[in-house]
């Protein structure tokens, strides 16, 4: 960089429509391609989640893009959004009133992230918010926090990666930490300990208790069966903002691509759905290798590796038992039970030999002990930061 270059004037710009958005995509990609470990995504999914007419979110949240400028070169960008459901959520839970956000932060440098930062702030003032939270892009539902620790591995699907002086940066902002977030690795390849085998044999024995798969065949039903019990399962949990029917149908028909019966599980207690677990094959395993491009043969590898993903590692991104089975030995027997059934059907029928569970909140108890107990361990951490605007 040439020092007229630094000398430049930063100047930082809204923007929006369609050339806006995409120059807006195109500079976190740019970003990204500089980090080591990151797996290119595919741009139309990116250029989607930023569009008010193609992502039900904005049915419920309004946003500002900007993008910095020294001189006449992109160096960074970030939105500014507020989501209105958020704003009804109770303060404890992380929301509630005055809450707005930030994400997609990208920077060149400190001085460039504090006007990014500053810019978004003063969005927000104006917008009648009093605090300001994030990284989260766009939705608590998509790519919440930044990471903090992890960036020698590659991340797996629908997971952020960032460098790790964007931390400071945020910090040296104003900025203290709200929330952390992990994800745990786990080897597939072993088996559990005899303890996690003695409580799953307990449950197969138990008559009350059914763990079946998904059916694909009717995934418009099994979709609603999830998500109602994963409403209701994280009602509690800092940060849970309720699925809206629309954003129900959007997930369901972007994910069902993702889904293979033997990986997705749902638990019935006499019948009942009580609990689910998510399984999706890591799709960056492939994107890595195409560099996040589907032509010209992308595509090809795509459809291939998504009628059967061998070897593909796995992550487990959501799962959930109804809120009036939490802190009970039937909870975690369930959770043992599905967790069990993937991990053989991962590594028999897909060859898979790692996987991830989480995001799992750091004060989460019940599902931290979980994946403790099965001899999974923290590989990546993720942090909420936030400030109030005065």
């Amino acid at each position: 960089m040439t020092a007229s270059h630094q000398n430049a004037e930063i100047v930082v710009k809204p923007v929006d429509g369609k050339n806006g958005r995409a120059e807006f995509v195109d500079l976190g990609r740019a970003f990204s391609d500089r980090l080591e470990h990151f797996v290119p995504q595919l741009r139309s999914e990116q250029l989607e989640l930023v569009n008010p007419d193609k992502n039900p979110f904005f049915s419920h949240a309004r946003a500002q893009l900007f993008i910095a400028y020294r001189g006449r070169n992109p160096v960074g960008r970030i939105s500014a959004h507020i989501d209105e459901l958020a704003l009804e959520m109770p303060t404890a839970q992380g929301f509630g009133p005055g809450t707005g956000l930030f994400g997609y932060f990208d920077a060149e440098d400190a001085q460039i992230a504090n006007a990014l930062l500053a810019a978004a702030e003063q969005w927000l003032r104006n917008e009648g918010m009093s605090r300001s939270l994030g990284p989260i892009s766009m939705s608590i539902w998509e790519e919440p926090g930044l990471l903090v620790k992890g960036q020698d591995h590659a991340p797996m699907i629908m997971m952020g990666h960032h460098p790790a002086h964007y931390a400071a940066w945020i910090e040296a902002a104003g900025y203290a930490r709200a929330q952390t977030l992990f994800t745990y690795d786990l080897d597939v390849s072993k088996e559990f300990p005899p303890l996690v085998e003695r409580i799953v044999k307990s449950g197969e024995r138990n008559k009350r208790i059914n763990v079946r798969r998904v059916v694909k065949s009717r995934w418009d039903e099994e979709v609603e069966i999830v998500l109602s019990i994963l409403n209701d399962a994280w009602s509690d949990n800092w940060g849970f903002v309720p699925f809206t029917p629309e954003e129900v149908a959007y997930a369901g028909k972007k994910l069902k691509p993702l889904i293979h019966e033997e990986l997705n599980m749902i638990a019935e207690v006499d019948g009942r759905p009580v609990a689910f677990m998510l399984t999706f094959p890591d799709i960056n395993h492939v994107l890595a290798r195409s560099k996040g491009k589907l032509f010209p043969f992308g595509w090809i590898s795509m459809l291939k590796w998504l009628r059967k993903p061998m070897g593909s590692g796995m992550r487990v991104p959501l799962m959930g038992v109804l809120k009036e089975m939490h802190n009970t030995r039937l909870a975690s027997q369930l959770a043992f039970m599905m967790i069990s059934k993937i991990q053989s059907e991962a590594r028999s029928k897909f060859g898979s030999k790692r996987g991830e569970i989480g995001w799992i909140l750091e004060d989460n108890q019940g599902m931290v002990a979980i994946a403790d107990t099965i001899q999974s361990r923290v590989n990546r951490e993720y942090a909420i930061y936030e400030r109030a605007l005065v």
